[in-house]
């Protein structure tokens, strides 16, 4: 608002959804629920005439690779014994809508959808006996864009998964959502089905991988996990559209555009 960032509650019907109030303080790092946070009416501005940012603003991204046997297969890779842990730079996220760039150095962009999951509350090395649930805020759409060609190469990641732009996040939600039972998570370009799989066939469930990364570094309130993408990965080209749908969360959908 008034050319700085914020954020809003959105109210309304889909289609005449609007931001009607503002929230004074972000809505991670907190114990209360967001409707409980001290806000401020505005001037109603329709969701379609915003622009949305990344709705995260995480000290770290770690991302989980290999989370699904099927994706490591089609890479040709082994199904890792432990998870296997990677991060994007916070410089990667990207709002819904915003335009993924291929960058020049790079000759494959792939999409990668997956669940996202952010942190509420502060842990570090979590017991066996705990329950990660009060540490989860909520859940979103995440797309891992990854210069599959750098990867090869470099053998480390960071520049492959690192690139402006390469991190999509959005939208949000806080209401029960059951990854152990199960999730949809799937991937559409240009409406093309690409990716399709379900967080019940996690390698590593989401109480493994919270505990597991709490052994190594504490999470922090809206810290990001990008939890495993299916298999379908594929490439993007320059004025696809992709659109990562996660069931119970909503979809985010970005266009591709060239450096």
């Amino acid at each position: 608002m008034n050319g700085q960032p914020a954020y809003g509650f959105v109210e309304g019907d889909e289609g005449s959804e609007r931001i009607s109030r503002l929230l004074l303080k972000p809505p991670h790092g907190t114990e209360d629920d967001v409707e409980d946070l001290p806000s401020k009416r505005t001037e109603p501005l329709r969701l379609s005439e915003a622009h949305l940012l990344a709705p995260v603003e995480p000290s770290k991204i770690i991302c989980v690779g290999r989370n699904y046997r099927e994706h490591a297969a089609e890479l040709g890779n082994e199904v890792p014994a432990e998870p296997l842990l990677f991060f994007k730079p916070p410089s990667s996220l990207l709002g819904v809508g915003a335009p993924i760039r291929r960058p020049k150095l790079s000759q494959r962009v792939d999409h990668e959808g997956e669940l996202g999951v952010i942190i509420r509350r502060k842990c570090y090395k979590l017991g066996s006996d705990v329950d990660v649930r009060p540490y989860i805020l909520g859940y979103t759409c995440v797309n891992d864009v990854t210069a599959r060609d750098l990867q090869n190469k470099d053998g480390q990641w960071t520049r492959a998964k690192g690139f402006d732009t390469f991190c999509p996040v959005g939208p949000i939600v806080t209401d029960e959502l059951d990854p152990w039972t199960g999730v949809e998570v799937q991937t559409e370009v240009n409406q093309e089905l690409r990716q399709q799989g379900n967080t019940r066939d996690f390698i590593f469930t989401l109480d493994v991988l919270i505990r597991y990364v709490s052994q190594v570094m504490t999470l922090y309130p809206g810290d990001l996990i990008a939890t495993g993408t299916p298999k379908g990965v594929g490439p993007l080209h320059a004025s696809d559209v992709v659109r990562i749908k996660v069931q119970g969360v909503g979809t985010l959908a970005n266009p591709v555009e060239d450096e």
